[in-house]
Order: C-alpha cells, then structure tokens, then sequence
C-alpha cells in the first residue's frame, strides 16, 4: 500500500505545529522570568536564532521550499532566502550533536525550573514545569509522528532527520579483540 504524502499541509495542522512551538516558547520564557528580564531577552534572541538556523540550514533545500509545509516554513523561507540544493539536503547527514541546540530551547528552562525550584516551590512554577516537559516530550512527539513526518514528502526522498531518528546514523561501536 503506497504511503500518502502531502503536496501542501492543511492549515490545521501548520496552525496546530505552529501554535506548539509557540507554547514552548512562551512558557520557557515565563519559566526564565524568575531569573529576570535579560534572560528572557536572551532566550527569545536565542529562540529567533534557533528559527533562522532551520530556515538556513534546511528549509531552503526542503522539498516544500516555496510550499506550505506541516511547519509553515516552506513560504517563508521562499519569502526570506534563496533556494537551497535538495538533493544534497538529502544526502547530509544529522546527529544529534546537530540538534542540541534546538533541544536546549526545552531543556534550559526545564533545568532553570527545577532549580528555582528547589530554591523557592511555587505551584506554578510547577505547573510550567510540568506543561513544558509534556509539550516538548509528548506533544512533539504526537504532533511530528502523526501530523508531520507521517506525511512528509521530504522523508520519502530522504530527510536527514528521519535517518537520524531511525537509527540510520548510527555509528558502530569499536568492539573489544
């Protein structure tokens, strides 16, 4: 049975990635506030950065470059840069050193809330604790399985990503003689 891919992503589901990575954000940034205003202004800095990175790095040579993707980026990254090489995005090669600077938009206020705490227990703070972990752990999780990668025509022709979340990446281990 051929698997189905989409030409276009509905709106649904853009608004829906979109409006998940939106809670990330302002909820890590609620989270840093208790360290103060420049923090906030160093993650959301961080969070635009973050952004222009996958827009420079990936989405210019996505197959839905020009194109409304499950994340929106395809039209405004055909808006903002100049087409990229797909057929080397799909040949380049992900680890997961690579994505660490994006699962540090998570884990530094994840980190921070457990600190704060540990030094003075609100259960708000919790709360945010507790909504950050399960947007960037669980709703990631569903929304890219069922909603993003299930259908994307980018995997089909080869997605770093995929290959690094399948286990294609993997390097063996140096086995004892």
């Amino acid at each position: 049975m051929p698997s189905t891919t989409y030409e276009s992503y509905p709106a649904s589901t853009v608004v829906l990635s979109n409006a998940l990575a939106l809670a990330i954000y302002v909820i890590g940034a609620v989270i840093l506030s208790d360290l103060g205003a420049w923090a906030v202004v160093l993650y959301v800095a961080y969070c635009v950065w973050i952004e222009f990175r996958i827009l420079t790095k990936s989405c210019v040579s996505c197959y839905y470059y020009g194109k409304w993707c499950g994340l929106g980026k395809g039209k405004l990254c055909a808006l903002l840069f100049k087409r990229g090489d797909p057929a080397k995005f799909a040949q380049s090669v992900v680890s997961w050193r690579d994505l660490l600077p994006d699962f540090l938009v998570s884990l530094v206020p994840l980190v921070v809330g457990v600190v704060l705490l540990a030094r003075n227990f609100s259960w708000t703070l919790v709360a945010l604790v507790i909504a950050l972990a399960a947007l960037t752990f669980g709703g990631n999780a569903v929304v890219r399985s069922c909603l993003l990668c299930k259908y994307c025509k980018q995997r089909e022709l080869g997605c770093p990503a995929q290959k690094l979340f399948a286990g294609a990446n993997r390097q063996p281990r140096n086995q004892p003689t």
